[in-house]
């Protein structure tokens, strides 16, 4: 296979992930949107988009795998194209993500808010900004901004334990909202996963840019975000 032709694939592998991932991030945002209104039509047009998700994916991987069969390619293009199928496959998750919010919120249309959704959507719009500078970085090899980008989770991680805390206490105080109560805790743990997705996208994107993958120190633990309001404070400068 001519040179030329191996680049035109390559790029085509790259712009078919760019698409992937803005599927994923509308996903994402019009399920959150779905559970606020709440809006059950959007949400079933959420559930009902998967399915191209999950093929747009399968067909990156092929496609990938197909190239590598023919080319054979070495150091930074077999990088690339390994990058290409980790990408797809974290992006695809990230669309059963949306999916699960979105059936999530069909659940709850016809019941009262249990309170006012301020944190878990500001959530999701961290999380969704993450994933679509993270797809920049990796369009342009930025290993820096992937970096920078995988830092952010810690804000993620203990923004969901504010919202865990205080769905608790709205549970507590209201015992015929545990169902509700409960929907939102896992809603919430979707949306946080989702930013996990975006750190493994940026360590891959990394090893893709530079041909080693970085220590990177672990997230802080869950427990630690329920029980240091120093550091809930310093979430709440940053957003």
């Amino acid at each position: 296979m001519p040179r030329e032709s191996f680049d035109r694939q390559l790029r085509g592998l790259e712009h078919e992930v760019l698409i992937l991932g803005s599927m994923v991030a509308s996903a994402v945002e019009r399920a959150i949107v779905a559970l606020r209104e709440p809006n059950g039509p959007l949400a079933e047009l959420v559930i009902a988009g998967d399915t191209p998700i999950d093929l747009l994916a399968k067909r990156i991987e092929e496609r990938a795998l197909l190239l590598i069969a023919m080319q054979q390619p070495m150091a930074s293009d077999l990088r690339m194209i390994a990058g290409v199928i980790a990408i797809a496959a974290e992006l695809e998750r990230i669309g059963d993500y949306a999916e699960g919010i979105a059936t999530l919120a069909l659940r709850g249309l016809d019941e009262p808010p249990l309170k006012p959704l301020i944190d878990l959507p500001l959530m999701a719009s961290m999380a969704v900004d993450m994933l679509r500078r993270c797809l920049e970085a990796f369009i342009n090899c930025d290993a820096e901004a992937a970096r920078d980008i995988w830092d952010e989770d810690d804000a993620i991680d203990l923004l969901q334990g504010r919202i865990y805390r205080d769905l608790l206490a709205c549970m507590a105080d209201q015992p015929g909202a545990i169902e509700r109560g409960t929907r939102l805790l896992w809603i919430s743990h979707n949306v946080e996963r989702v930013a996990d997705r975006v750190t493994n996208i940026c360590e891959r994107i990394i090893f893709v840019c530079e041909g080693s993958s970085s220590a990177f120190a672990a997230p802080p633990a869950y427990a630690s975000a329920l029980e240091s309001p120093s550091r809930l404070r310093r979430v709440d400068s940053m957003l």
